[in-house]
């Protein structure tokens, strides 16, 4: 009996997350995000990158640290935030910038303060600070990105930071109390769902890259992986994927629209 990869004309199963940057999927709206994020921060600035769950922010994020953040010019931390406390998530990006994270909240700070300029001033690299989930961060830890990049009396750019987050991150940086730090994002950059010509170009892509010769979906499975998944490409690589299961288990060479209702009702309830 064939492998699900050897009837697809696969050598490496597609629509999962182990892709090289390399070979993601580009189209406008992620090419947009990718160049308006890295010149600002090639400008010493801080960003941020909203949009929904399941639109491609992580692989922006990898994108960018590829194309605009060498590491001879630059060092990246990235932190993922929940709802933390002010001394927590000082914890979280002491240890992300590899100073200790013991001590008092004033203490940490101060702590982080010096790495950043030491990496800056002794080092010669630009410190870039990647906050992902931070659309879970209270407002009063938002706060903390004022004094995190205040240096000399504001009269130095020494660390960038980037704000990665889905939609609610947009409506907390509008509150009064954190005006200030939605002032010091020099860029908001926005991703959505594909639409569906994109839907069919990312497949057909993701396809490619894996190995295929052609897209192993005909038309109409390719109309409903998109009619479910909304273009959200989180959606589409787990339909995809469970659909090539679902026709290769009966032993078609091509999914199908019934195979991709079969492998919705397999997925969510």
């Amino acid at each position: 009996m064939k492998d699900l990869r050897s009837r697809f004309g696969f050598h490496t199963m597609p629509f999962t997350r182990e892709i090289s940057v390399s070979e993601c999927f580009n189209c406008e709206v992620f090419q947009e995000a990718i160049d308006g994020l890295g010149h600002i921060l090639a400008e010493r600035m801080s960003a941020a990158l909203i949009g929904p769950a399941g639109t491609g922010k992580t692989t922006v994020l990898r994108a960018i640290i590829d194309r605009y953040l060498p590491e001879a010019r630059y060092r990246v931390h990235y932190v993922k935030v929940s709802g933390l406390s002010k001394r927590d998530m000082c914890r979280e990006i002491a240890m992300a910038a590899g100073c200790s994270p013991a001590g008092s909240y004033p203490l940490l700070v101060r702590n982080i303060q010096e790495r950043f300029q030491n990496t800056c001033d002794t080092d010669g690299l630009r410190s870039v600070l990647i906050i992902d989930d931070a659309h879970d961060l209270r407002p009063d830890i938002l706060g903390i990105l004022r004094v995190l990049t205040n240096y000399d009396m504001d009269s130095r750019l020494v660390l960038s930071i980037i704000l990665a987050g889905q939609l609610p991150l947009k409506e907390i940086l509008r509150r009064d109390i954190l005006d200030d730090v939605a002032k010091r994002l020099a860029h908001y950059a926005t991703l959505r769902p594909l639409s569906r010509s994109e839907t069919g170009e990312y497949i057909e892509h993701r396809c490619a890259v894996a190995g295929a010769s052609s897209v192993p979906f005909d038309e109409k499975a390719i109309d409903t992986i998109y009619e479910i998944g909304r273009g959200n490409l989180r959606a589409t690589d787990h339909l995809s994927r469970k659909s090539l299961h679902v026709a290769h288990k009966e032993k078609k060479n091509v999914a199908d629209n019934n195979h991709v209702v079969l492998a919705r009702k397999m997925l969510w309830p």
